[in-house]
């Protein structure tokens, strides 16, 4: 069994994230890795090709996964009657039902629920519908029918709208803006946005977004966003969003192009929101990372423990403070924190906000200011720079070349306000 050893010594550590990305703690996981590292042990002389090892590992570790989720729904009484419809996702920060069907009747009054219930689920005759509810028969058909109808069109799959594939176009010059800080404390807040990309991962979701120069106020870039269906990265359910960039710096090779396109998976829990892979063209080829992929993928997509993703109930939590432009908290990395109220007032229209301030969790020497609403929307967002960032490509400080932008002071490192991002969230 060298060869195996030898095999499993090297792929081990993929199987592990793989498992510690979908159980819900340490010891669970460490179980269900003894399980399948068996499994394999066992079942290795039945392997034709040892080039294929890791996809078949990784095969067995689906299984031992999928087992154990329908133990854990059996314990829970979380129906799994049809595994096509319904996808349970037992994560590190609990328990999520991701079912376009149930989402769908949430969104219906109490009595268009129950009568789909009853004839759909319970596959009930109209007559017996009626005689269970107290009401005629011909109630019975035209509520059924109401039903029906509300939910085509609440369903995503049904309500697409021919000929309306037009995003909002940004304006090219950014309007002006005023943040002002509120005497009152800030307030909790449900932010369901990607970090960085301020699209919803639901079924039906649209978004464009620009970014602007803060010292010509000049669009620099815009991007196009649609959430275009359903997809699954290794088991996990999520929802697949093409992004089209416009006038983006191309970072593959020198100078700028027109139009970049990427395609991102990613998944919206109870709790958590987090990007599961993404692809975008390069030099012709398309490169594909999931969150298997290590380095590559938490570099630029990843956050928290096990890509746990980041929290969508968001509250301050004193990790950093905020005075005036002073901002203090550890010296570590992925710290992301509510740090105040404040009144934004831009385009005209004045939004009351809490200020979520990101220090390096998007990249080293990088914070930013993210203003959501009460709808936990972004309302504006700014990045500032550390005074050294990427020193080795523009050869000088950001305060020489910025000198009149805006500064924070973050443990008392200097960072300079770069540029800005609104979205048509607020046009």
């Amino acid at each position: 069994m060298e060869r195996f050893e030898s095999l499993l010594a090297t792929h081990a550590l993929g199987v592990e994230r793989y498992v510690k990305f979908r159980l819900p703690n340490r010891a669970d996981a460490e179980d269900v890795l003894q399980e399948i590292f068996l499994t394999a042990h066992q079942k290795f002389p039945q392997l034709r090709d040892p080039s294929a090892f890791q996809f078949w590992l990784i095969g067995i570790a689906r299984n031992k996964c999928h087992d154990y989720f329908r133990e854990k729904a059996r314990r829970m009484d979380i129906p799994l009657d049809s595994l096509s419809e319904k996808s349970l996702t037992y994560g590190r920060q609990g328990v999520t039902v991701s079912d376009t069907v149930q989402d769908t009747l949430e969104k219906l009054g109490d009595k268009e629920k129950q009568i789909l219930y009853l004839a759909y689920w319970k596959e009930l005759p109209q007559a017996e519908i009626a005689n269970r509810l107290g009401i005629p028969p011909g109630t019975v058909k035209s509520r059924l029918h109401t039903a029906k109808q509300q939910f085509q069109q609440h369903y995503p799959y049904l309500n697409h709208e021919k000929g309306d594939d037009s995003m909002t176009k940004l304006p090219e010059k950014l309007p002006a803006y005023t943040i002002e800080k509120s005497d009152l404390p800030p307030f909790s807040v449900k932010w369901e946005e990607l970090l960085g990309w301020m699209i919803v991962p639901k079924l039906g979701e649209k978004l464009s977004w620009g970014l602007y120069d803060f010292a010509s106020k000049k669009r620099t870039e815009y991007t196009e966003m649609e959430v275009v269906g359903k997809a699954e990265v290794h088991g996990i359910e999520g929802v697949e969003f093409k992004a089209i960039q416009y006038d983006a710096e191309n970072y593959y090779r020198t100078g700028s192009i027109k139009e970049i396109e990427r395609r991102f998976i990613a998944q919206l829990t109870d709790t958590h929101c987090r990007y599961l892979a993404e692809s975008h063209m390069e030099n012709g080829v398309r490169k594909c990372y999931t969150f298997l992929d290590g380095e590559p993928f938490m570099n630029n997509w990843g956050f928290g423990p096990d890509n746990c993703g980041t929290e969508i109930h968001m509250s301050p939590k004193g990790i950093l403070h905020r005075e005036g432009n002073v901002i203090t908290g550890p010296k570590k990395a992925e710290n992301l924190d509510i740090v105040g109220r404040y009144t934004v007032t831009i385009n005209g229209k004045s939004y009351d906000t809490v200020c979520v301030m990101d220090i390096e969790t998007f990249n080293d020497s990088i914070a930013s200011e993210q203003f959501l609403d009460q709808n936990g929307r972004t309302i504006l967002w700014r990045r500032f720079n550390h005074n050294n960032w990427a020193a080795h490509r523009y050869q000088k400080p950001w305060t020489e070349m910025l000198p009149d932008n805006e500064r924070l002071l973050i443990n008392g490192e200097t960072y300079v306000h770069w540029y800005d991002c609104i979205s048509d969230y607020i046009i």
